[in-house]
C-alpha cells in the first residue's frame, strides 16, 4: 500500500509576464501597420480587442498602434484594455494604462475608474482601490456618487469595515449626496457587522434626505435581525411596510433557526392571505427545519403542497428531504426521493452528492455510497474535499484500510488538496489498522486540530501504546493545540488500564490546575481505575465530587462500584450503592444484577441470589448467558454436573 503525499499543492502553471512597456517591438505588427492603406477606426480597434481571447496578443496588437500614425488610443479603446487586464488579474497592467493615459492626454472617465475598481475588487484587491482612488485628481477625473458606490462595495467585499465609515464620510465632505445604491452598501455593511441599531438610525437618515428605503433595504436589514435571533423586532419592523416574498423568507427563516416551525407556518399562510405567493426558497427554509427536526412525513405533505400551487422545488428542497430521511433511518424512501429529484430534471450538484453519500455510510450502506461516488464524474459533476472525506470516513468505519488508501490517492491525483477532516479520517483508518508510524506521519504534513490529535491518542491508548501517546500528548503544543477533556480521558483509561495510577494521577491534577472540564466519562474512567485497583472508598470519593460538580452520575458509575464491592465480598455495600441508584435517576441494568448475583453467590447463598434473579425479572430485566453462567458455575463447584443441570431446568421453569 502508498499512500501519496497530500501536504504539497499542484504546482499552478505560471503564465508568462506581459511586457508593459507600450512601444513598437513587433516588427511584423509595425510593418503590417505602416502598409495600411486607411487610419484605423474606433470601431474597428475595439472589435479586435473584445474578439481576442488571448490576453497577450490582445496587449500586443493594443502596442503596436499605440505609437503609430493610424490610431490614437481613446477613452473606450483604454477601457476595454483595462477590463481585459483586470479580468486576468493583470493589476501592473492596470496601473501602466492609467499612467500612459496620463502621458498620453487622456482623461479618466467615470466608467474608466469603475472598471479600474472592479478590476480590484475581482482580484480581492480592495485597499489597492482605496489607494488607487486617493490619486484620482492625477487621472484628471472627478469622484462621483457612482465611483464611490463602487468604492464602498469593493470595499464591503472583503469586509473593510474600518475603511467604510471614512470614505462615506469623506464623500459627504465633497458635497456629494449618497443615493439609494450608496445606503443600501452601508446597511449591508453594517448588518454584516452585527450592528442592526446602526443600520435602523441609518434608515431614519435615509428617509430624512429624501431617500426612501427598497426591497432591498429592508430585505437586508430583516434578514440581518432574523440572523441575530430578534425575530419579534424584525415582525414589528415588517408591520410599518408592505412586506415581499424575500422580507417573508427572512422571517420564515429567523422563527426556523428558533425552532417555532409551527410560526412558520403562520407566515406561511399570512403570505398566501396577502396575495404574496411563496417561492422554492420559502418552501425549501420550511421543508428543512421540518427534516432537521425528523419530521419528515410533514416535510413531504410541504412539498406537495408546492406541486399544488405550481412551485418546483429546486435541488436544495430535495437535498433536505433526502438529510431528513437519512436522520430517521429512512434509506429507501432518501434514494426514492433521489430517484424523483432525477426524474423531475433537477440536475445534482456536489452539495446533494455528499448529502446522499453520507447518508448513505451512516446507515451502513457502504456499497451504495461508492457507487453513487463513482457516478458522479460520469454525470459531470466533480467530487470536492467534502466527497472524499465522506468516502474516506466510511471507510475507516469499516476499517478498509486499503480501499480508503485508493480513494486518497485518487482525490491528491484529481489536484483536490485535503484538508484537516480528511487528514484525521485518514489517520482514523489507519490507527484501527495499528498504522501508527504512517499515522504520525501524515500529522507532520499537515495543520493537525484537537480531533487530530484526539483520534490519533486514542488509536495509541487503544491498542496499549500509552507511553507513545503521552509523548504525542506532549507534542501537541508545538502544533498550537491545547488539550482537552477527551485528550485526558483517552490518556487516564490508557494509564489506568496499566496499573500507572501515578501518572494518572498527575494528570487529573493537571486538569484541575489547567482548569480542564471533567465531564461524565472523566469521572468513570477515574472511578474504574480506582476500583480496579481496589480502592474502591477513594472511588466513592470521586463520585461525591462529581455530584457536588453537578454531574449525575450514569448507570456505569454505578456498576463500577458495585461490581468492586462484590469483587471485595463487600456485598451489603454493593446493596446499599443499588439502593441508592435505584432511588435516583437511573435504573439497574443486567450488568447491575450480574454483578449482585455472583457477589451473592460467593458470599451468602443460592437462596439469596434467587431473590435477586427474581426481582430483575419483575423489573422486566431478563437474564442473559453471563447471569446463567454465574449461577451454575456457583452451582457447580458445590454439587456437580447433574446437580447443575437441575438447577438449570429449575431456573428456567421459574422464570
Amino acid at each position: 500500500m502508498h499512500l501519496k503525499e497530500g501536504c504539497s499543492m499542484l504546482l499552478k502553471v505560471r503564465k508568462t509576464p506581459l511586457s508593459f512597456a507600450l512601444n513598437t517591438s513587433n516588427p511584423s505588427l509595425q510593418n503590417q501597420h505602416q502598409q495600411q492603406q486607411h487610419l484605423l477606426k474606433e470601431s474597428e480597434v475595439l472589435k479586435r480587442l473584445k474578439h481576442e481571447q488571448d490576453i497577450t496578443v490582445a496587449f500586443e496588437y493594443f502596442k503596436s498602434i499605440t505609437n503609430s500614425q493610424s490610431f490614437k488610443h481613446t477613452q473606450l479603446t483604454y477601457q476595454t484594455m483595462i477590463d481585459k487586464l483586470g479580468i486576468e488579474n493583470e493589476l501592473d497592467g492596470v496601473q501602466y494604462l492609467l499612467q500612459q493615459m496620463k502621458l498620453d492626454g487622456v482623461s479618466c472617465s467615470e466608467n474608466i475608474f469603475i472598471t479600474v475598481i472592479n478590476s480590484y475588487k475581482r482580484a480581492k484587491a480592495a485597499e489597492q482601490a482605496l489607494k488607487t482612488f486617493y490619486r484620482l485628481d492625477d487621472f484628471g477625473c472627478k469622484p462621483t456618487v457612482k465611483i464611490y458606490n463602487h468604492l464602498l462595495d469593493a470595499l464591503l467585499s472583503e469586509n473593510r469595515f474600518q475603511m467604510i465609515n471614512p470614505v462615506y464620510v469623506n464623500m459627504k465632505k465633497e458635497g456629494l449626496e449618497p443615493n439609494l445604491f450608496t445606503y443600501n452598501i452601508l446597511l449591508k455593511a453594517l448588518c454584516k457587522n452585527n450592528r442592526v441599531d446602526g443600520a435602523h438610525r441609518l434608515l431614519v437618515e435615509m428617509s430624512k434626505n429624501g431617500c426612501f428605503p427598497d426591497d432591498v433595504s429592508y430585505t437586508t436589514i430583516m434578514s440581518s435581525m432574523c440572523k441575530i435571533g430578534k425575530v419579534k423586532e424584525a415582525r414589528e419592523l415588517a408591520r410599518r411596510f408592505d412586506p415581499i416574498v424575500p422580507v417573508y423568507n427572512a422571517l420564515i427563516n429567523g422563527v426556523c433557526r428558533e425552532c417555532e416551525i409551527e410560526e412558520a407556518f403562520v407566515l406561511l399562510v399570512e403570505m398566501m392571505n396577502r396575495g404574496i405567493s411563496p417561492n422554492v426558497i420559502t418552501y425549501s427554509t420550511i421543508i428543512n427545519a421540518l427534516s432537521e427536526s425528523g419530521d419528515v412525513e410533514l416535510s413531504l405533505a410541504v412539498l406537495a403542497q408546492m406541486f399544488v400551487r405550481g412551485c418546483s422545488p429546486n435541488v436544495y428542497t430535495f437535498t433536505s428531504l433526502i438529510k431528513g430521511c437519512f436522520r430517521k433511518g429512512k434509506v429507501n424512501e432518501a434514494r426514492e426521493i433521489w430517484d424523483g429529484m432525477l426524474k423531475e430534471g433537477q440536475e445534482p450538484n456536489v452539495v446533494a452528492y455528499n448529502s446522499l453519500m453520507h447518508g448513505l455510510c451512516s446507515n451502513g450502506k457502504l456499497d451504495l455510497a461508492v457507487s453513487i461516488y463513482n457516478q458522479m464524474e460520469e454525470y459531470g459533476c466533480v467530487p470536492n474535499v467534502g466527497t472524499y472525506s465522506t468516502i474516506i470516513d466510511g471507510f475507516a468505519k469499516t476499517g478498509d484500510v486499503e480501499s480508503a488508501t485508493e480513494i486518497w490517492n485518487r482525490m491528491i491525483t484529481c489536484g483536490c488538496h485535503p484538508n484537516v477532516v480528511v487528514f484525521t479520517c485518514m489517520i482514523d483508518v489507519l490507527c484501527r489498522n495499528s498504522m501508527f508510524n504512517q499515522a504520525q506521519q501524515l500529522i507532520q504534513n499537515m495543520t493537525p486540530n484537537i480531533v487530530t490529535f484526539n483520534m490519533f491518542i486514542m488509536g495509541l491508548c487503544s491498542s496499549g501504546r500509552v507511553e507513545w501517546a503521552m509523548k504525542v500528548f506532549y507534542d501537541m503544543e508545538r502544533y498550537g493545540c491545547s488539550p482537552n477533556t477527551i485528550t485526558y480521558n483517552a490518556l487516564l483509561d490508557g494509564l489506568f488500564k496499566e496499573n500507572n495510577f501515578g501518572e494518572a494521577f498527575k494528570l487529573v491534577r493537571e486538569m484541575e490546575d489547567r482548569r480542564i472540564e471533567f465531564s461524565l466519562v472523566t469521572y468513570n474512567t477515574i472511578i474504574n481505575g480506582l476500583c480496579y485497583a481496589g480502592l474502591v472508598e477513594k472511588g466513592l470519593q470521586q463520585l461525591g465530587k462529581m455530584v457536588v460538580n453537578g454531574i449525575y452520575p450514569d448507570t456505569i458509575t454505578f456498576n463500577t462500584i458495585i461490581h468492586a464491592y462484590c469483587k471485595q465480598g463487600k456485598v451489603q455495600s454493593a446493596i446499599q450503592v443499588n439502593r441508592g441508584m435505584t432511588g435516583g435517576r437511573c435504573r439497574a441494568d443486567i450488568v447491575t444484577y450480574t454483578s449482585l448475583i455472583a457477589g451473592l453467590c460467593e458470599c451468602f447463598s443460592l437462596e439469596e441470589a434467587m431473590i435477586c434473579v427474581f426481582r430483575m425479572i419483575k423489573e422486566g430485566i431478563f437474564p442473559n448467558v453471563a447471569t446463567w453462567n454465574v449461577l451454575v458455575r456457583w452451582w457447580f463447584s458445590r454439587q456437580g454436573s447433574l446437580g447443575s443441570t437441575q438447577l438449570l431446568e429449575d431456573l428456567v421453569g421459574n422464570a
